[in-house]
């Protein structure tokens, strides 16, 4: 049976690599990451939604008007093209916010010789 010194100073040590632990994981799990994983899911979404909402009203224009094939076919390309404008314009606001928020890049002097 251990003695009570023992039992304080694995207590001790428990506590510390729990604390380094919680740290760890507080660090790793920071608002950034969260905001940059909510961003990654929002850019998936609208790009299968717009397929999916073209495919949608493509078919539901061929159960009405009767042409085939053709309404599904056009729904999906228009679905497709403007999910891809739609990201395109969401990942270009993203850089910037991520530019404006980074600062000004420094200046760098050229010191190489062009002989």
């Amino acid at each position: 049976m251990p003695q009570p010194k023992e039992t304080k100073t694995e207590a001790y040590s428990l506590e510390k690599r729990l604390e380094a632990a919680e740290t760890a994981q507080t660090r790793r799990m920071s608002g950034e990451s969260h905001r940059a994983m909510a961003q990654g899911y929002r850019f998936i979404g609208e790009v299968v939604g717009g397929v999916l909402m073209g495919a949608g009203l493509g078919w539901l224009l061929d159960r009405f008007v009767g042409s085939a094939p053709l309404g599904l076919i056009g729904g999906l390309l228009i679905g497709s093209g403007l999910s891809i404008f739609v990201a395109v314009r969401t990942a270009t606001r993203m850089s910037k916010d991520a530019m404006a928020k980074a600062g000004p890049t420094p200046s760098v002097i050229d010191d190489e010789d062009e002989d």
